[in-house]
């Protein structure tokens, strides 16, 4: 049986790529910081679940021995720049590395769309700069020609939707509490992608065409639906897909840039993980669509899916009046 180790395998994108490749017979050995973590990946066959620092690079090397291939969904969306170098930066350094030392042949990686491993420095945000530098150093380390050191895929999803995504749903929340929907980067553009898509991408690569041979340059995949969306559409959408005041939402209130940094600096300085900062804010001054320039998912034979009809399901779903709950406060 195949043998593939996962980083960031009990996430949102990690636990859609685990269900997929154990349905492709692969056995699985996921890394986890802390078990409880992971719990969610218990009920899957032929997984193994390793409490492993992926940052500890003799653990991570060890970890991988005896392994066909690695995926790398690890990534965070705010920190300041020593922690988005840690984790899209040194990170996949160890772990080319790692790969080196074990033998490993096959890599893929998840990273963003904007990112641009040619020249990293120009993108506008630390969280862009740092996935393009981490895209640099795994193809140099993977190299090319008869010495290459494994296949490389690396794949850059637009924003990722799902039942269990921090976008839509995150939309949805605070319009159920804000009497206004104060909004900064409204015409902010993106191509949303099914987190289905993405896992199926992930297996592709492993199994079929995704991967470039040993001895060519590494693949690079845009992941992609088939629509465009401005930022506020999409505010409007999870409104209406959920059932906010009758499906019209609230009001949407258009920021100025000064306006939206502030908001988003004091959502930086509440406790927990913020809904906005302000390095996600220099992110959104690059339209997050494909380039064009590039294969994407239908160049794997997946045809990109649609964010209504599924989005519309979970949100539906998610309404206080929906389901069972629904019929019971209907009844009194």
């Amino acid at each position: 049986m195949k043998k593939v180790l996962i980083l960031g395998g009990s996430g949102f994108v990690g636990l859609h790529v685990c269900e997929k490749l154990v349905a492709h017979e692969w056995h699985l050995t996921v890394l986890t910081r802390r078990m409880a973590n992971a719990q969610n990946l218990l009920t899957l066959p032929n997984l193994t679940l390793l409490e492993v620092d992926v940052h500890d690079e003799a653990a991570l090397t060890h970890a991988l021995a005896g392994h066909d291939a690695v995926v790398n969904l690890v990534a965070i969306l705010q920190g300041d720049q020593a922690q988005f170098d840690r984790v899209h930066l040194e990170l996949p350094k160890k772990l080319a590395r790692a790969c080196k030392a074990a033998g490993v042949r096959k890599l893929v990686h998840l990273s963003a769309l904007g990112a641009n491993a040619d020249n990293p420095q120009a993108a506008p945000s630390m969280y862009l700069r740092s996935k393009g530098a981490g895209e640099a150093a795994l193809i140099e380390a993977a190299g090319a020609g008869l010495n290459s050191a494994f296949e490389l895929a690396l794949l850059r999803p637009s924003v990722i939707f799902g039942a269990e995504d921090k976008f839509l749903n995150v939309f949805a929340e605070l319009q159920r509490v804000l009497p206004v929907m104060p909004l900064a980067g409204a015409h902010a553009r993106f191509q949303p992608v099914w987190v289905e898509d993405v896992a199926a991408a992930v297996v592709s690569c492993l199994e079929r065409g995704g991967m470039a041979p040993a001895d060519a340059a590494p693949r690079i995949l845009e992941l992609c639906g088939p629509e465009v969306f401005e930022l506020e559409d999409l505010v409007h959408l999870a409104a209406q897909l959920s059932g906010i005041r009758g499906g019209l939402g609230r009001p949407v209130l258009e920021l100025p840039e000064w306006a939206g940094r502030l908001q988003a600096r004091l959502m930086e300085l509440a406790p927990g993980t913020p809904k906005m900062s302000r390095d996600n804010l220099d992110s959104m001054r690059v339209d997050n669509v494909a380039s064009g320039k590039l294969p994407g998912l239908e160049s794997l034979g997946i045809t990109p899916s649609a964010l209504r009809p599924i989005a519309q399901e979970y949100l539906t779903r998610n309404q206080s009046d929906h389901g069972v709950l629904g019929i019971r406060q209907r009844a009194h």
